[in-house]
């Protein structure tokens, strides 16, 4: 277990996110994934790793159009066990950051699941519940905190392409060390 209290540029972070066939972990698959690690308080974009997932699973067209995947890149994807092994390697070295954890942690869950793995139980740092502290927002989030794009214009954070498993877990990166410096946090503890 990690220690909770240690100052927040001690840890290392994964930032992650994964771009799904649709909304339902339980139905629809992982595309593809991105990672970025933040060490040392500092974004370090040629650590990054970035996979498209070969699934089983039927994946809607309308959902390959929105990540701009096409059919056939993901039929020559790697396969599930081998991404969730690159995956797994990132995870057990840090911290997991990413923006909205009800979406992304119960699908990274069922990948666990789907590969034999058993969940790690990382400790998760929220971008999306980090602005709602900032803004001292109550449950559920206000759409502001949702919406990745519209977070990171409120900090004057350049505009990325959405949709797009790495450039998302870049974005969600550097609204972390915005985040992080807003909140005054000094530790893990103060953000998890």
């Amino acid at each position: 277990m990690r220690r909770r209290s240690q100052a927040w540029r001690d840890a290392t972070y994964w930032v992650l996110d994964v771009e799904t066939g649709g909304l339902d972990p339980a139905r629809n698959s992982i595309l593809s994934v991105g990672m970025v690690p933040v060490r040392e308080g500092v974004v370090k974009v040629g650590e990054s790793f970035y996979s498209l997932i070969r699934s089983n699973a039927d994946i809607d067209e309308e959902s390959l159009a929105v990540h701009h995947i096409l059919p056939g890149e993901l039929a020559g994807a790697p396969a599930e066990e081998e991404v969730i092994a690159e995956i797994d390697a990132r995870v057990a070295e840090g911290v997991v950051v990413v923006h909205f954890a009800p979406v992304d942690i119960p699908f990274l869950r069922r990948l666990y699941e789907s590969c034999g793995r058993q969940w790690p139980k990382p400790d998760v740092v929220d971008t999306a519940a980090l602005a709602a502290r900032l803004d001292r927002l109550s449950s559920p989030l206000g759409a502001e905190a949702g919406d990745l794009g519209t977070l990171r214009a409120r900090f004057g954070l350049p505009r990325y392409a959405a949709h797009h498993a790495l450039s998302d877990a870049l974005a969600t990166a550097e609204l972390f060390i915005v985040l992080r410096h807003h909140l005054g946090a000094r530790t893990l503890r103060d953000l998890t």
